[in-house]
């Protein structure tokens, strides 16, 4: 399986990625790398693993989704929280985010996502996620990569974000206060994000949660595709956003703290949208 690629399917595949990446292949292999005795991190993120599967990635970052970014830029260097709305029923638009921070940013980063509970308990899927840099999102987790200077991808819809139907797109749902409360402990400036398109890649039409639950899903969308279109996407990066408090305030200090944050997300979706001809082109 993918978690144990053999050397000679990790060479074909890397040269993918460099052949992919053009002129950002030699920028890639200066990606920062885990020093202990193994190759990996105390999560098990392999530099080596990631460059090799992130070749399909790139592939649909530049010829199926053919992904414009804006403001990238202003991701500052050091520890950071990119906060994003999710939809798409397919966690894609993480995906593309990760995918954008390698192409596009200045010097490339590979991002850590912070992940479901439910994915570490996948088969195979739990495996790759680890070995490509992805967390299962606990906050002792997000601390410590915080405070390693690392770049957290956080989705604060959760998956009430990835499962709306078709009537709630762009519509952002409810946000945690998880993040906020890391954002204060470690100091950390927090980056909106939109994400432009993810949110019609595979439209929903309802929700079988009940049954999603049986089989151990917290949910499970419907939809009218079986695979995602080819909607194009456009990323928004905000300015970062820097707040100030405590991280044990109460909850109702924390929530006019994050609705800051959600608010900044809410006015790059509607830019974003305004800017759209077509959803696919």
């Amino acid at each position: 399986m993918l978690e144990n690629l053999s050397d000679e399917l990790k060479h074909t595949l890397r040269n993918w990625t460099d052949s992919l990446a053009g002129d950002r292949a030699k920028a890639l292999a200066t990606l920062r790398r885990p020093s202990n005795e193994f190759g990996v991190d105390r999560y098990g993120f392999d530099v080596d693993f990631l460059l090799a599967v992130m070749a399909p990635f790139i592939w649909l970052y530049k010829n199926y989704f053919r992904v414009e970014t804006h403001g990238i830029e202003k991701v500052p260097p050091g520890r950071v929280l990119l906060v994003s709305n999710h939809g798409g029923q397919l966690p894609i638009d993480g995906a593309m985010i990760g995918v954008s921070m390698l192409l596009e940013a200045n010097p490339p980063r590979a991002v850590r996502s912070m992940t479901e509970k439910w994915a570490a308990t996948l088969p195979y899927i739990s495996t790759i996620f680890a070995r490509s840099g992805q967390v299962v999102g606990t906050p002792e987790n997000c601390r410590r990569l915080l405070e390693e200077g690392e770049a957290v991808m956080v989705f604060p819809e959760g998956v009430r974000g990835i499962s709306k139907l078709w009537p709630q797109r762009y519509q952002l749902q409810d946000f945690g206060l998880g993040f906020m409360r890391l954002a204060l402990e470690t100091d950390s400036p927090v980056v909106p994000i939109a994400v432009i398109g993810a949110e019609e890649q595979a439209p929903a039409l309802l929700n079988l949660k009940p049954l999603g639950k049986l089989i151990g899903f917290p949910a499970l969308p419907v939809t009218v595709t079986p695979l995602p279109l080819p909607t194009k996407y456009r990323i928004y990066f905000g300015d970062p956003l820097t707040f100030s408090g405590r991280p044990d305030e109460e909850d109702v200090e924390l929530d006019k703290k994050v609705r800051v944050v959600k608010s900044a997300i809410q006015a790059l979706l509607q830019q974003g949208l305004e800017e759209r001809k077509n959803v696919f082109w």
